[in-house]
């Protein structure tokens, strides 16, 4: 079991497997189905560490990882965020923004791939992420526990991840605008 779970590549596809589960699981939003898809997704997002921690370490990197990774987090993260909006949880116009960054910035990736260069996540980038998973988890818990409000807590957090997505999401076309124009 442990080499299950120490192999990246498993990882990766237990995030995109856990997405239809999370959906699922807020096509029901009562207390119990939100709060276990909040595991889940809390589950799956501490994948995303483990992921690239055990690749490196093992020196365990391969091309399925370096394409599904990055598109296993962002199934993970807009599948939810787009759920989110469904239930009136949150804005959908954001929702927009933030996916539309995540396609906007792959795209830029792909442009910059094509051209033998390549684009690593920043660190505007990877507070970017934190803070949308940070948002996530509240947001999914979303009731009200011990007199602490989680819709709060996340909302709070969520507005911060839309600053950062804006600012991440500029930073990468400023530095890499050179590649636009070829």
């Amino acid at each position: 079991m442990k080499e299950i779970f120490s192999n990246p590549n498993n990882l990766t596809l237990f995030r995109i497997a856990a997405v239809p589960l999370i959906v699922i699981l807020l096509l029901f939003p009562g207390r119990l189905f939100t709060f276990v898809a909040a595991v889940l997704f809390s589950v799956a997002a501490i994948t995303d560490f483990l992921d690239g921690f055990f690749a490196r370490r093992k020196g365990l990197v391969s091309n399925f990882g370096k394409v599904m990774d990055p598109l296993a987090d962002k199934l993970l993260v807009s599948a939810t965020f787009i759920m989110l909006a469904s239930l009136g949880w949150i804005p959908g116009w954001l929702v927009c923004i933030i996916i539309g960054r995540e396609l906007a910035v792959t795209s830029l990736r792909n442009i910059a791939a094509q051209k033998g260069k390549d684009i690593s996540s920043s660190r505007l980038g990877k507070y970017k992420t934190g803070f949308q998973i940070a948002a996530i988890i509240p947001l999914l818990i979303h009731f009200q526990y011990f007199t602490i409000d989680f819709h709060a807590i996340g909302s709070v957090f969520l507005w911060a991840a839309l600053a950062l997505t804006l600012l991440s999401g500029a930073d990468y076309f400023i530095k890499f605008r050179g590649l636009m124009r070829a």
